[in-house]
């Protein structure tokens, strides 16, 4: 059969934008238009002729809204299928309408739940229970029947109805598949609000430290955001997707104010910049180069923090990425445009107009430097994400984030020698700065700034080989962290020799007394957190 021409729509939405532009077009191609509470009041209220719903079922709408599109001559309307002629004959015999076109979307369930403070009564409220009923139905009838649950879908549909009164097979059918995607998406962040008692972003703590945060099944929806230039390498494409159920504001929505678009690495690296400094309640700066730190600092002032962030490896940080924890001000503007820094991205909750003024016109790289406001302000309370989730053959590895504070009260002093308030407050920093460079990690710190690391390194001895190397004359007078317990008192030794002040380790390893042993002969205090931070 043609495909059928659009006599009537039935059009029901909490999202009213770009709708009169919609109706207008399907005014002039004569469609009758059906409609509910506020969208019937919003399209009256701008001239167009809209049939109540209830007056055309002869049924009130009810319960606050709760029952208003639920009944058979809507539902007939939409599920009849226009080629059988006993569906259509029992519309007749009824008085039942059919609907051509069906225009829903949803009430905002997500929005709500991620509201500061949302209660539980206000969050179910907005499960919508006509809408995807309706949603779902269109779309199973899809063969006859187009149906729209997004704004951005109006231009399209509206062209193709403009042209000719009606739509074609091929965008029904994927109208359909966006309907479904979008049903299933909505029931998926229904289901995980029952399932972890999330009521927004203060949600309870129980569930993000306990096995129960990890359920018996996830599934998950992303909704393309762009595609990208390509991926780790040119030859590779790639693409950048937003889940809906993410919290707002983050990364993916932040406002890019400068330069060019971003590459599947920044992206990576920007996440890593903005995971670095949640942790302090200081200003704070990371400088990012292939996901590791290179340079990391918490100071008095953003200034500051950006001076000795960028100094930690002045080699390394050509070309790298910075996360800032407080508003990017003009001063740390200045500091970050000096002759001789590269700066590839700068991720941070705001920058100044004046800061903005400086980094878009002072560097050589001005027109590239990617500046990206996140939206929000970022400190040690910051709200951080339960779940950390990777990719491997034929599905995913999950695991409760590492980003929970440590509990200093548990930590033990292993050596005769005891850290003194300001060593322990440099030895805490260091401990928060190794939990994000890969295994084995070693940093080493002075002054609250990171001045020498080693990653990734199939021996631990290495790392710290590394990081003493890095550090060069500035290792004198630092303290080291280690990710993970020493298994020989080799990478103590070597510590000592570079002049290095204190060391902070988990602990744990059979040798844990022949490596405390080498701490006393050579006077260093450690510290045994008993936790590990394995970052692979």
């Amino acid at each position: 059969m043609n495909d059928p021409k659009i006599k009537r729509a039935l059009i029901s939405v909490s999202d009213k934008s770009g709708l009169t532009e919609l109706a207008t077009i399907l005014t002039a191609q004569s469609v009758e238009i059906y409609s509910t509470g506020g969208t019937r009041r919003h399209l009256a209220d701008a001239g167009f002729t809209v049939h109540d719903i209830s007056e055309y079922t002869g049924f009130p709408e009810m319960m606050d809204g709760r029952l208003k599109t639920l009944h058979p001559k809507v539902f007939g309307g939409i599920l009849a299928r226009h080629d059988r002629d006993d569906d259509l004959s029992g519309l007749s015999d009824h008085g039942i309408n059919t609907f051509e076109l069906v225009i829903v979307n949803l009430y905002p369930f997500e929005q709500t739940i991620a509201k500061e403070g949302v209660t539980d009564a206000e969050a179910i409220e907005q499960i919508d229970i006509g809408g995807p009923s309706l949603v779902r139905a269109a779309a199973k009838n899809h063969k006859f029947i187009s149906i729209l649950t997004c704004p951005s879908q109006y231009a399209n549909v509206g062209a193709e109805v403009d042209a000719g009164g009606s739509t074609s097979l091929a965008t029904r059918r994927k109208l359909a598949a966006d309907a479904f995607e979008k049903t299933a998406s909505y029931d998926r962040a229904i289901a995980d609000y029952f399932a972890t008692g999330d009521q927004g972003p203060a949600s309870n703590q129980s569930a993000r430290t306990s096995p129960a945060a990890l359920p018996d099944s996830m599934s998950a929806t992303f909704t393309k955001l762009s595609d990208l230039r390509y991926g780790e390498n040119p030859h590779q494409p790639a693409a950048v997707y937003q889940s809906t159920r993410a919290a707002t504001p983050n990364l993916l929505t932040a406002e890019q104010l400068n330069g060019k678009e971003l590459s599947y690495n920044n992206w990576l690296d920007l996440d890593a910049a903005l995971s670095m400094v949640v942790g302090f309640d200081g200003p704070a700066v990371s400088v990012i180069k292939h996901n590791n730190p290179c340079g990391l600092a918490t100071a008095n002032d953003l200034a500051a923090a950006a001076s000795a962030g960028m100094a930690g490896d002045p080699v390394s940080a050509f070309g790298s990425i910075l996360g800032c924890n407080r508003t990017v001000d003009a001063a740390t503007a200045e500091v970050l445009s000096e002759p001789g820094l590269f700066i590839e991205a700068i991720v941070a909750p705001d920058f100044a107009p004046e800061a903005l003024e400086i980094l878009t016109t002072k560097p050589k790289w001005k027109k590239n430097v990617r500046l990206m406001k996140l939206g929000r302000e970022l400190d040690a309370a910051s709200e951080k994400p339960a779940l950390a989730m990777r990719q491997i053959e034929g599905g995913i590895l999950a695991q409760l984030a590492n980003n929970q504070p440590d509990d200093y009260d548990s930590w033990k002093i292993a050596t005769e020698k005891a850290p003194d308030d300001a060593m322990m407050a440099e030895l805490r920093f260091a401990w928060q700065v190794v939990r994000h460079v890969k295994s084995n990690a070693i940093v080493l710190t002075k002054g609250l700034s990171l001045v020498g690391s080693g990653a990734g390194q199939t021996s631990r001895v290495d790392s710290v080989e590394i990081s003493i190397r890095k550090a060069a004359d500035r290792a004198a007078g630092s303290v080291l962290a280690s990710d993970a317990f020493f298994p020989f008192p080799d990478s103590i030794e070597a510590a000592a020799a570079a002049g290095i002040t204190a060391i902070i380790q988990p602990g744990g390893s059979k040798n844990d007394d022949q490596v405390v042993a080498a701490c006393n002969e050579h006077g260093l205090p450690m510290i045994f957190t008993g936790r590990r931070h394995f970052k692979h």
